[in-house]
């Protein structure tokens, strides 16, 4: 019987172990995928930490890129051979009433990619035919995972926070060092707010055509249209708030996010608002992937083999990365 390796989130707050299964066979509708790459995101270490609900043990990982092995029975639109990339969400119940009104991102009873199914932290993933995506054929495999959830979240974003010009992004890691080359593309201009005194990450975000970048603890250089706030760091909406001018949007693009802190209402007044992005959907995938191609968006990664999925994680959490960490299983082992 062949086997394949995972690393499987035993406990909240405890490291990845390797653990070795036997390869399942896909039920129906489903497809079984070798995994080629799999992104580490944010949400993979809130995972970790407890502060996204997952079911355990769990394989984390939903920035997927991988190719189909076996089909399920009663799957027609992918053949083996086909490559795939497998997001976050990995299921809906297609019945409540935001499946029926076409926001399938809202949906009542989801099925999480790498929380409440196994992900890609693995050499094999099983997943619903109905949610994978076609990669664009101009990505390579390592390039195209921080796509599935960096590059989507980040450009549902992009959209909740309007058609203005300036836009600022709080928080230069995997999301917004793709968000800043979309709104480049779209001749807008984009306001990079990092860590303070993180000069490495200024220097990357004006290298990618940020118009400015600074610390999170300085004012932007100009009244902006909108801030969006990859951080998980609910002090910085206060501070986007400051940042824009009447009628701008705040966007909290994280899953999670620590408590906001009170502010005055003058802060909020003239129609300012903050909005919040919840997961995608698989036209948002279809939409963005499309759009990437076209943008000629360019991921910056650092590739870690699977079994230091552990160590990828903490120079996530540290902040040591540019760009995105991603996953390249092994299969000598």
């Amino acid at each position: 019987m062949a086997h394949y390796h995972v690393m499987q989130l035993d406990a909240v707050g405890t490291p990845l172990r390797c653990v070795i299964r036997a390869v399942p066979e896909p039920g129906p509708g489903e497809v079984l995928i070798r995994v080629a790459a799999c992104g580490v995101c944010r949400t993979d270490l809130h995972v970790v930490d407890g502060e996204v609900a997952a079911t355990l043990p769990i394989v984390p990982g939903h920035e997927i890129v991988g190719r189909i092995e076996a089909l399920g029975t009663g799957v027609a639109e992918l053949a083996i051979g086909d490559r795939v990339g497998v997001p976050w969400l990995g299921g809906t119940c297609g019945t409540c009433r935001y499946c029926r009104a076409g926001q399938e991102n809202l949906c009542d009873y989801p099925v999480f990619t790498g929380a409440t199914r196994d992900g890609g932290y693995a050499t094999h993933v099983i997943a619903d035919a109905r949610f994978c995506l076609a990669i664009p054929a101009m990505f390579g495999d390592v390039e195209a995972a921080p796509l599935l959830c960096a590059g989507l979240i980040g450009h549902r974003s992009l959209v909740m926070a309007g058609e203005g010009r300036r836009i600022g992004l709080y928080g230069f890691g995997a999301s917004a060092h793709i968000v800043a080359q979309v709104a480049r593309w779209q001749g807008r201009e984009t306001f990079a707010f990092t860590r303070p005194g993180d000069t490495a990450a200024q220097d990357f975000a004006r290298s990618l055509g940020c118009a400015w970048a600074g610390g999170s603890d300085e004012a932007a250089p100009v009244p902006l249209d909108a801030a969006i706030i990859f951080a998980a760091v609910g002090a910085l909406v206060p501070a986007a708030l400051k940042a824009v001018h009447k009628g701008g949007r705040v966007v909290c693009a994280g899953i999670h996010m620590s408590d906001i802190p009170s502010f005055p209402y003058d802060d909020l007044w003239g129609e300012r608002s903050i909005l919040s992005v919840a997961n995608l959907t698989r036209a948002d995938g279809r939409a963005f992937l499309d759009l990437a191609a076209r943008a000629g968006v360019r991921t910056t990664t650092t590739t870690f083999p699977l079994d230091e999925a552990n160590e990828a994680l903490a120079r996530l959490r540290a902040g040591q990365l540019e760009g995105a960490a991603v996953l390249v299983p092994s299969y000598a082992a």
